[in-house]
């Protein structure tokens, strides 16, 4: 029996051999966390004061916090065009934010011909999934699972409320052209659970109109607050491919309007006077606790040092709306100010990336997605626009990744190249900031510096003429 256990022993211990060694070597899974409409200054990592977000916050500990991260739109849809693609969005001609019925027409939505990060690494071997907001197109030829996502939960356009009629357990405040007596400023209902505002003068878009939420491209009733199903789902996702490389797109709804708090974390900002400044810090400390339970499922799977984290917002926080803070930037979501693109940018590697790091050289979004292909092994394509960060990340370098980073929302440019900065309005007059010692972009330089406007003018023209036509306005 021993000879035979010994001999046992040796026939076996290559194999042992080789399920450690695929064990180390194995990929690393790629975790996209998207928040909505998040602004720079609201997590406590970028100085907010008055929301904790203890579990974003570790993100930013565990890894690098970028201070110059970029989005290439100031709204949803743009944006997100760009970083699921690696691609400036307006090389293929997806300039402009498709809302409400224009995001269910047909043609409209991420070009068939582009392909996914998520194309991409499926083809490699990974296994993929989309939990939470599309908003790339809600026809069939743009359903996520087409876009080379194995899994979908979640809703196809902009927005979404978080719970079902009649929003049983939240607080919701809603835009209003007019209040109940046809007057202007706000209203409460008797019961405290429906505040009306006439501040913006309209009306909360009809979110949920034609907008189910879907498993696959199947209606599923989901009574969970979204940001608690979605965490869910991300959840089990994780428990059931934990044994392979996968790639999660969270893309939350929070803190997007329409804005709805639930009653638990309403609570904990009972000293915030102002209601509608109360309903956003519950639904950011909502976010944050939904983060933390995803960062628990990976820890308690023992994924911490085999996942790569990224995090950011889609674009700039609208202010008026939400009452999110882009301090100390100026402008807000839908402005090419720094308000409305430079956005919360986190990247946590643990284990792989020195910790703690905050890293101030210039990025766009399309970075982090060169970064995960790069991190899985899988080569960029030759039309890509984004750079493997990496090195940055590692500290193996420290030179910027790109000589400048654009813009373009139709007549709206903007264009940054070192600390400087040119930002044209519908108008057509450029205006020069420098950002090193102006951040808040409060004097234009540009009548102390024609030439260098000239310049810069110039090297935004060149880029131009490389970008498509809008397919739509």
């Amino acid at each position: 029996m021993r000879h035979f256990l010994a001999f046992l022993l040796l026939v076996a211990a290559p194999c042992f051999s080789f399920l450690r060694s695929a064990e180390s070597s194995r990929r690393p899974n790629i975790l996209f966390l998207v928040a909505d409409d998040l602004g720079y200054g609201e997590l406590g990592c970028y100085g907010g004061k008055d929301i904790p977000t203890p579990h974003l916050d570790s993100l930013a500990a565990d890894g690098v916090r970028f201070t110059n991260g970029y989005v290439t739109a100031p709204f949803c849809a743009a944006s997100r065009a760009a970083l699921l693609t690696g691609r400036y969005q307006t090389r293929f001609g997806f300039e402009f934010n498709p809302i409400g019925a224009k995001n269910a027409a047909p043609g409209i939505g991420l070009p068939v011909a582009e392909k996914t990060i998520a194309d991409r690494l499926r083809d490699s071997g990974y296994a993929t999934a989309l939990v939470g907001k599309w908003h790339l197109g809600g026809t069939a030829e743009f359903h996520p699972q087409r876009r080379g996502f194995d899994e979908f939960f979640g809703f196809l356009h902009e927005g979404h409320t978080y719970v079902p009629q009649p929003w049983d357990g939240v607080v919701s405040w809603l835009r209003r052209r007019a209040l109940p007596d046809g007057g202007k400023g706000r209203w409460t209902s008797p019961d405290g659970r429906i505040v009306w505002s006439t501040h913006l003068n309209n009306h909360e878009p009809d979110y949920d109109a034609d907008n189910p939420i879907l498993r696959a491209s199947q209606p599923v009733d989901e009574r969970a607050n979204l940001t608690d199903a979605f965490t869910r789902e991300a959840c089990d996702f994780i428990t059931r491919h934990r044994a392979q490389p996968f790639f999660l797109y969270l893309a939350y709804n929070a803190v997007h309007s329409p804005m709805q708090a639930a009653d638990a974390h309403l609570k904990k900002f009972a000293h915030i006077p102002d209601i509608h400044r109360r309903i956003f810090a519950a639904m950011l400390a909502h976010l944050d606790d939904s983060v933390g339970e995803v960062l628990a499922r990976l820890r308690a799977h023992g994924l911490e040092e085999k996942t790569l984290i990224v995090f950011l917002s889609d674009n700039g926080g609208p202010t008026r709306e939400l009452t999110s803070s882009n301090f100390p930037l100026r402008g807000e979501k839908g402005a090419l100010y720094e308000g409305g693109i430079r956005i919360p940018m986190i990247v946590s590697w643990k284990g792989k990336i020195p910790a703690a790091q905050t890293l101030v050289q210039p990025v766009m979004a399309f970075d982090l997605t060169a970064t995960a292909q790069a991190a899985a092994g899988v080569a960029l394509a030759a039309d890509s626009d984004g750079a493997n960060l990496l090195p940055l990340l590692r500290a193996e370098s420290t030179a910027a990744p790109h000589e400048a980073l654009h813009w373009r929302v139709g007549r709206k440019n903007a264009l940054r190249a070192g600390d400087w900065k040119i930002i044209r309005d519908a108008n057509g007059a450029w205006e020069l900031f420098d950002l090193a010692h102006d951040i808040s972009e409060t004097k234009n330089l540009a009548a102390q510096n024609p030439a260098r406007v000239t310049d810069l003018a110039a090297r935004w023209e060149r880029w131009n003429v490389q970008q498509a036509e809008p397919r739509w306005r």
